[in-house]
């Protein structure tokens, strides 16, 4: 993270913080606060989403608009793709550049929590350092509201 640039301090949560729920529960923040790491496979291709707790990934939404079948990656692909396990993926230190997303409604927070590699750490940022640090793509995950 120190190398990505993110300036956040990783703080040790004293239970696992595997769903955004627990997570805010645990800092007292709003779950839309909590940006959860999601691997998918675009056409087999994985790809990093950092979506709001607050709301599930329209995968067939998302899908169109990255002109592809977007599908959950299984834990294999996961580990592959980030080095990490499901539950604690950070949103950096992969040992390869991973394809990643941002989702919008993100940047409505002042502070963003993300993990940090392990399911009982997470660090504070913003919406802009996490665009920054991931050299992520801001994009809605699920349709706009009607």
């Amino acid at each position: 993270m120190a190398t990505a640039g993110a300036g956040g301090e990783v703080r040790w949560l004293d239970d696992h913080a595997t769903t955004a729920a627990r997570a805010a529960e645990a800092l007292g923040a709003p779950v839309g606060a909590i940006a959860n790491s999601l691997v998918f496979t675009l056409d087999d291709e994985p790809v990093l989403v950092l979506t709001s707790g607050a709301h599930r990934v329209d995968t067939d939404f998302l899908g169109s608009r990255l002109g592809g079948r977007l599908a959950r990656a299984s834990k294999e692909t996961v580990r592959d793709a980030t080095g990490q396990v499901i539950g604690g993926v950070a949103p950096v230190g992969h040992p390869a550049p991973v394809r990643t997303l941002v989702d919008v409604d993100l940047r409505g927070h002042d502070v963003v929590w993300a993990a940090a590699g392990h399911a009982r750490t997470v660090f504070p940022t913003s919406y802009d350092e996490l665009v920054r640090i991931t050299g992520g793509t801001p994009t809605p995950v699920v349709p706009p509201a009607e």
